[in-house]
């Protein structure tokens, strides 16, 4: 009962991630590839903020669109957010930074 259970649940996962990720390339008009490589961004600056000091990652967020990521939130200081913003535009494919992070004392 607890693998067709386990089984019952992976197979739905699947086919709403599959789902959702097709919506996403339609209503942004952008090509599976580039949705896909946006993905790939998007996760590759939230590992470098986690990774880092100087960026408190879990209030800072991360969206990306054909190669231009946009960063919202809020940061302690001007120093974080210049930090955010210049460990964004290190990612590899980033072709842009929007920087729209909140200094909040």
């Amino acid at each position: 009962m607890l693998n067709a259970r386990t089984t019952l649940a992976a197979i739905v996962t699947a086919v709403a991630l599959t789902t959702m990720g097709g919506c996403a390339v339609i209503r942004d008009q952008q090509t599976a590839g580039a949705y896909v490589d946006d993905a790939a961004i998007t996760t590759a600056v939230k590992a470098k903020f986690v990774e880092s000091k100087q960026v408190d990652a879990a209030a800072i967020s991360v969206e990306t669109l054909n190669g231009t990521v946009q960063l919202s939130g809020f940061a302690k200081s001007s120093a974080e957010k210049a930090a955010a913003e210049s460990l964004a535009g290190g990612v590899k494919n980033v072709k842009g930074v929007r920087n729209s992070i909140v200094v909040r004392p």
